[in-house]
């Protein structure tokens, strides 16, 4: 599967790539949304060698993105499990709510696909809530209200 080398973002030793089918509009928001996370959970990583990460841990590429922003509760779940559908093994969906049930329900969505057997359980790599000015993230010029957007990237794992 071949990525775009303009930006790499890494998690420790994990670096998040972007599949083919991610857009340079949605590479740029995820960018962006990922860098509101704390520098220690992510930083973005210029010009990164690609053949290096061999001794590192497996990379997350990220096929799609599900921005559930200004939706409540199931529509961010059921959203994220209709994207799934289109995620293979090894691939990595990023979503981002506002609802804050969303924390728990995509949790124990991806708890659930672990215990139940599922053919291709669902790891889930990150879960963690920031806070974020909306004018900043939707484009508005007057509003300065803060929304705690929640990021989840969940990566579909082989059951082998």
């Amino acid at each position: 599967m071949s990525t775009d080398n303009q930006s790499v973002i890494m998690r420790d030793s994990y670096p998040i790539l972007f599949a083919e089918t991610v857009s340079d509009a949605q590479q740029q928001s995820i960018t962006q949304l990922l860098n509101l996370l704390p520098a220690d959970t992510l930083s973005l990583v210029e010009n990164f060698d690609l053949a290096a990460s061999a001794e590192q841990k497996q990379p997350r590429i990220i096929k799609n993105m599900v921005d559930g922003r200004g939706l409540a509760c199931p529509m961010p779940l059921l959203k994220t499990k209709v994207a799934l559908r289109e995620v293979g093994v090894g691939e990595s969906l990023y979503v981002v709510a506002t609802d804050p049930n969303s924390q728990a329900d995509i949790s124990a969505f991806c708890q659930q696909s672990q215990q139940t057997g599922t053919a291709n359980p669902l790891l889930l790599f990150i879960n963690q809530a920031t806070a974020a000015s909306s004018d900043k993230m939707l484009g508005a010029k007057t509003s300065t209200t803060v929304d705690t957007i929640h990021h989840f990237i969940i990566t579909k794992t082989d059951s082998n």
